[in-house]
């Protein structure tokens, strides 16, 4: 259960302190009101960087189910353990999105703009083009899957030998960080860059739930470019990552 215990964990503190930057930048009369999109993209490297660390230990800091799907693609990660994994990351995403509508509670009450208090929860396209918003979500994840199977690549390998947990260790948290902040600069702002299927479903269902004042719909027609795309390019990655591998082994 340790396991299951570090994605609830880490996915919390992933989503606490990726969409409490989202809040502390939109909301009205905080701090950092209006700091703008690079605030934005590095808040969130910053918070896979802390939710890595916090989760590494005990269960490899998937705390995607784009970055499980894309290990168990791979071969490097238990069929059996998928459905759990996804299930705790979106249990943490959710508790992580409560935490937020709680911290920033008063600056949602005096906020009266629905569409932005909602990016505080889950993406959404800034223009609505569903082919280039999919498109969007499955390039981000592609570059964000691909670097975690190959950024962490020969501790994956120890670890599959040696039966111990694989995922994203300590050492690799802030390479993969960089990654995610590097694709909320470059690729970010077509769609929010989700690249997370629990990043956006978690705290989406929590949006619906809240009794948030002025709030906006929850968009469900629009809610499965988010989950399905990151799913794509997780596949895509796995694709390219054994390719890769048979020619490596080929070639040595």
């Amino acid at each position: 259960m340790i396991e299951y215990f570090g994605e609830f964990l880490g996915t919390m503190i992933l989503i606490l302190l990726g969409n409490g930057v989202v809040a502390n930048v939109n909301l009205n009369k905080t701090h950092s009101f209006g700091a703008g999109w690079i605030v934005i993209t590095f808040g969130w490297g910053m918070a896979v960087y802390v939710a890595v660390l916090i989760s590494a230990d005990m269960s490899g800091a998937h705390l995607n189910p784009a970055v499980t799907l894309g290990l168990a693609f791979s071969g490097l990660f238990s069929w059996l353990k998928v459905a759990p994994f996804i299930l705790f990351q979106v249990l943490g995403a959710m508790a992580g999105a409560s935490l937020v509508f709680v911290f920033f509670k008063n600056h949602f009450r005096i906020t009266e703009t629905s569409g932005v208090k909602k990016a505080c929860f889950c993406t959404g396209p800034a223009i609505r083009d569903f082919r280039n918003n999919f498109f969007s979500e499955v390039v981000g994840t592609f570059v964000l899957i691909l670097a975690v199977l190959l950024i962490t690549l020969p501790q994956l390998e120890y670890e599959s030998l040696v039966g111990q947990k694989v995922g994203m260790g300590s050492l690799g948290a802030l390479p993969v960080a960089l990654v995610v902040f590097s694709i909320g600069l470059s690729l970010g702002g077509t769609t929010g860059y989700a690249i997370n299927p629990a990043r956006d479903l978690g705290p989406r269902i929590v949006h619906s739930l809240l009794p948030i004042p002025f709030k906006d719909n929850n968009d469900w027609k629009y809610a499965w470019i988010p989950i399905v795309g990151p799913v794509a390019g997780a596949g895509l990655a796995a694709l390219v990552y054994l390719f890769i591998g048979y020619f490596c082994n080929k070639l040595y």
